[in-house]
C-alpha cells in the first residue's frame, strides 16, 4: 500500500515538474519574441510551411467536413420541415467550433509531429548547445519564429477552414438535396454574428500556442526521457506531442466555449 502511495507521489511530482519546466519554456520563447533580431527570414520560412503547407490538406478536409454536416443536418431538419435553415446550422457549427478544432487537428498531424521530432534531432545532436556556445539564444533562433508562425498562419488556416466547409454545405444542399441557394446564404448571413467570429478567431490562437509550444517543448526536453534515447527518444516524444497536445486542445476548447457562448 506505501508503495503504491509512494508511486502515485513520485508521479504528481513529476508531472509538476513538467509543467513548471514547459511553463518556463514558453516563457523564454515568449519574451525572445522581443529581442533582436528575430529573424525575418526564419518566420516567412516557417509561415510557408505551416500555413502554406498546409492548405491542400485543410481544403480537403473542410469540403468533406461542410459536405457531411449538411448531409446530417438535412436528414434531421427534413422530419421537422426546418431544412431551410441549414445554411445556418452548418455555418455556426463550423465557425463555433468545428473549424478551430479540425484545423487545429490537422496542425497537429501534420506540423506539431514535425516540429517536435526536428527539434529532438537538433537536442541529441546538440545543436542547442553549439548555439549557446556562439552566444546565439535558441528561443529566438529556433523557437520564436515557430511560435509567431503558428500564431500567424492558424487563425488564417481556420477561416479556409470555415469558408470552404460552408461552400461544402452549399454543394450538398443547393446540388444534391435541391435547396435554395439564396436562402441558404441569407440564413448564414442572418444568424452569423461578430461574437461568432470573435470565437473562432480566439479558439484557433490559443490552439496556435498550445499546439506549437507542446511540440517544441517535447522536443526540447526529449534528453531528459527515461530508459530511452537517440531515434527512439525521438519517437516517443513525438507521440506524446501529438497525443498531449490534441488533449489539451481540446480542454481548452471546453473552456473557451464555456466562457464564449
Amino acid at each position: 500500500m506505501f508503495a503504491q502511495i509512494e508511486k502515485l507521489g513520485s508521479s504528481a511530482i513529476a508531472w509538476f515538474e513538467e509543467l513548471g519546466r514547459f511553463a518556463l519554456f514558453l516563457n523564454s520563447v515568449v519574451w525572445s519574441i522581443f529581442s533582436r533580431p528575430l529573424g525575418f527570414a526564419d518566420l516567412v520560412k516557417q509561415i510557408a510551411f505551416i500555413g502554406a503547407g498546409s492548405m491542400p490538406i485543410i481544403l480537403l478536409s473542410s469540403l468533406f467536413t461542410g459536405m457531411v454536416l449538411a448531409l446530417q443536418f438535412y436528414a434531421v431538419m427534413v422530419d421537422f420541415g426546418a431544412v431551410e435553415l441549414m445554411g445556418a446550422a452548418v455555418s455556426k457549427s463550423l465557425i463555433q467550433e468545428l473549424g478551430p478544432v479540425m484545423t487545429a487537428l490537422m496542425v497537429i498531424a501534420r506540423v506539431g509531429s514535425a516540429t517536435c521530432a526536428e527539434i529532438a534531432i537538433m537536442r541529441n545532436e546538440q545543436q542547442f548547445d553549439a548555439l549557446t556556445c556562439m552566444a546565439i539564444s535558441p528561443y529566438r533562433f529556433i523557437m520564436a519564429p515557430r511560435l509567431l508562425a503558428a500564431v500567424i498562419s492558424i487563425p488564417l488556416l481556420t477561416a479556409f477552414y470555415n469558408l470552404i466547409g460552408i461552400f461544402g454545405g452549399y454543394v450538398v444542399g443547393v446540388y444534391l438535396k435541391g435547396l435554395s441557394g439564396a436562402a441558404y446564404m441569407q440564413t448564414i448571413s442572418d444568424t452569423i454574428t461578430w461574437s461568432d467570429l470573435k470565437m473562432s478567431f480566439i479558439k484557433s490562437v490559443i490552439f496556435a500556442i498550445i499546439i506549437i509550444w507542446i511540440a517544441m517543448g517535447k522536443g526540447f526536453f526529449v534528453h531528459l526521457e527515461k530508459g530511452v534515447s537517440d531515434a527512439e527518444a525521438v519517437g516517443r516524444v513525438t507521440t506524446k506531442a501529438v497525443v498531449v497536445s490534441a488533449i489539451v486542445m481540446l480542454f481548452a476548447d471546453y473552456i473557451v466555449s464555456s466562457f464564449l457562448i
